[in-house]
């Protein structure tokens, strides 16, 4: 049976797994999809803590810094994604702000390193 790739799997394989860690913007992309999803999965085990205390007193909880340097870090849209899906921390004025003034900056950040580097000046 004839393969209907333009290039052999294998290639195509190889080439995917070079562009994810050797190049400088596939490395960016591989760590903000792990930190997104890491955040993410933060803000749900803390909604789960947050339901066993309610019975359990002696739970610990995940400190907001940890959720806010998570989101510093790379993870703004994780941890908007799990306000939502998990109903955690939407009804505190400084998540419900802070994390997308986060989300916001980098952006901006991201916006402005690339118009810097794209520029013909």
């Amino acid at each position: 049976m004839e393969s209907k790739l333009p290039v052999p799997p294998e290639a195509t394989n190889f080439s995917t797994v070079a562009f994810l860690f050797a190049s400088p913007l596939g490395l960016a992309l591989t760590w903000l999809f792990l930190i997104n999803l890491i955040t993410f999965l933060v803000f749900g085990f803390d909604k789960l803590k947050a339901k066993w205390k309610v019975n359990h007193e002696s739970t610990r909880r995940v400190p907001e810094k940890t959720l806010f340097l998570l989101s510093a870090m790379g993870g703004s849209l994780g941890a908007l994604l799990g306000m939502k899906v998990f109903r955690h921390k939407t009804l505190h004025k400084t998540f419900r702000f802070g994390i997308p003034a986060i989300l916001f900056l980098q952006v901006l950040v991201i916006g402005g390193l690339w118009v810097y580097f794209h520029s013909n000046w």
